[in-house]
């Protein structure tokens, strides 16, 4: 599959963005490393294929790394790429801006998500029990039925 990604820039690649946030997780904000943010009102690539915007990724700068704050994917273009695209073009980001890490999160019941990040360089290297649940306050039914509580992070050292 034929696709581009580049800076999200204009206001209706934002509303893209913050209609697929709403789309995969039900919302804009994402708690990840003890922060808030509105994956829209962040720095932002997009993947672009014929039929319009296919998948993002949002970051944030941290003191020596950059956070990856929201990535999705259209379920057709799943497996094609655009992940591993999107996530060079963040890694390319943090070398010209000398971070020296790419940081991300996700949900214990994420498989999928752990799965891609790690065949990506990236390496859990903290848990934080019940983070999730306590910014919900309950604990939600996940993929696969499983009970959303924990927040995986994970980091890749460039």
């Amino acid at each position: 599959m034929d696709y581009t990604v580049c800076r999200a820039k204009s206001e209706t690649e934002k509303t893209i963005i913050r209609r697929s946030a709403k789309q995969f997780w039900g919302e804009t904000e994402q708690l990840t490393f003890d922060r808030t943010f509105d994956v829209a009102e962040l720095s932002a690539y997009v993947a672009k294929a014929h039929d319009g915007i296919v998948g993002f990724i949002s970051f944030a700068e941290d003191r020596d790394a950059l956070i990856i704050v929201a990535m999705a994917v259209k379920p057709k273009y799943q497996g094609s790429g655009v992940g591993k695209s999107l996530i060079r073009k963040v890694e390319a980001e943090a070398r010209k801006t000398g971070k020296k890490t790419l940081r991300v999160s996700t949900s214990n019941d994420d498989l999928p998500a752990l799965a891609f990040y790690q065949a990506t360089g990236f390496q859990i290297y903290e848990v934080r029990p019940n983070a999730i649940a306590e910014k919900h306050g309950e604990i939600l039914s996940g993929i696969s039925g499983l009970p959303i509580r924990d927040e995986i992070r994970l980091r890749k050292v460039l």
